[in-house]
């Protein structure tokens, strides 16, 4: 099996090796001659191709990096008239101050389908911090009964979801559209009935708040589950090349949410295109809206992973899900100290893909929150949760 180091679209990693050899004996002079002609040839070739995009502008707040001007966008054709409209909307919107807030808050959106097995875990992480967070609940079947202060009275009108349709991601941007109706609102986090918590409060805060990028997963798979999936019906504004692939569970800022709502070329493209057995291939549009999106309007903007972690080891159609049995406090000490992003693609090479998790330029652990849980699983997790949170 292959193993691949991928990392963020544009940035490459160089490692020259040098091997051992003798050091040439010059004189004094000379090397101060070398020297200073090294350095002038740098500061020349700065000037004259100056970076398109600095890593710390990559990484943090883009409002520092004014004086570095990136390079108009050229596209490799012409762009119809709805593509050049959409990416004028982007570009403001990219382009624009963040909204400033005395109290930023992140708001915490639930994607269910009825009752909230884990509500009393949320609230013993939400329990402190009522300033800092809101919660929406998205219930597509049953609306469910609240145990929690902090869900009561926080449901949002709700449509039937259909696993792997187009609804799944229109409940999303609802769920997108209603926490934006709050301008403190600052980060996004969709979470699913099978989520929990897996660091403290504190803890999320500093990690969501403290960059400037969204987490949001995307990779390219070359096989039948990846670029197989892709309809030459999305021509010309989807091509193949910007085709991409990611977990559904992401955290994104505030410009990203106001961009995905805003949407309408691209998401139309995968309302038509994207769907099951279309052109007699299954196409599900949450696995490849966001990541295709992004990919093409915002590359460096996005981490390239999820802080949600989820269990793929199996092979299998869905990810493991934890039983009452699996909890115990060295599982959820091995969950919170990844620190790489791994995807496996779907074609026979089986390559495995490996993204280490920089948070503002450190390696870090990737995962804030987990899914998958059964819901037995709630009495060990808060008789652990204590302890797992603050590691």
């Amino acid at each position: 099996m292959k193993i691949v180091h991928a990392f963020c679209p544009g940035i490459k990693d160089i490692i020259i090796m040098f091997g051992s050899r003798q050091r040439p004996n010059l004189k004094r002079p000379t090397w101060i001659i070398v020297l200073v002609s090294l350095v002038s040839i740098f500061l020349i070739a700065a000037l004259v191709y100056p970076p398109r995009r600095s890593v710390a502008c990559s990484l943090f707040s883009s409002s520092g990096c004014a004086m570095i001007k990136e390079q108009p966008y050229v596209p490799s054709r012409e762009l119809t008239d709805d593509e050049t409209a959409a990416r004028v909307v982007f570009r403001e919107i990219l382009n624009s101050p963040p909204v400033q807030s005395k109290t930023p808050k992140i708001a915490f959106m639930f994607l269910t389908p009825g009752p909230l097995p884990f509500e009393k875990l949320w609230d013993k992480f939400f329990q402190g911090h009522e300033d800092r967070f809101t919660v929406y609940v998205h219930s597509s079947k049953q609306k469910p009964v609240h145990v929690s202060p902090y869900f009561v009275g926080k449901d949002i009108r709700s449509e039937k979801v259909g696993w792997g349709k187009i609804s799944m991601v229109d409940a999303e941007r609802r769920l997108l559209a209603n926490a934006l109706t709050d301008p403190d609102n600052q980060q996004f986090v969709l979470l699913s009935d099978s989520c929990v918590p897996l660091h403290n409060f504190e803890y999320v805060y500093h990690y969501l708040m403290y960059t400037n990028v969204s987490f949001i997963d995307c990779f390219i798979d070359p096989g039948p589950h990846g670029t197989g999936r892709y309809s030459e019906h999305m021509l010309p504004e989807v091509e193949k090349k910007d085709f991409r692939k990611a977990s559904q569970w992401f955290s994104m800022k505030r410009q990203h949410a106001i961009m995905v709502t805003a949407d309408n070329l691209y998401y139309r493209k995968f309302r038509l295109y994207c769907k099951p057995n279309m052109d007699g291939r299954n196409c599900y549009s949450d696995e490849h809206y966001l990541p295709t999106l992004f990919n093409m309007i915002d590359p460096n903007g996005i981490a390239n992973w999820s802080v949600t972690h989820v269990d793929w080891s199996e092979g299998k159609w869905h990810p493991k899900a934890y039983r009452a049995r699996d909890i115990t406090y060295e599982l959820l000490k091995n969950i919170t100290s990844i620190d790489e992003s791994i995807h496996v693609t779907s074609d026979g090479k089986k390559t495995v893909l490996v993204t280490p998790c920089l948070w503002n330029g450190m390696k870090k652990p990737c995962f804030l929150f987990g899914r998958k849980f059964y819901p037995e699983t709630l009495d060990k997790l808060l008789h652990f949760f204590s302890n797992y949170t603050t590691i």
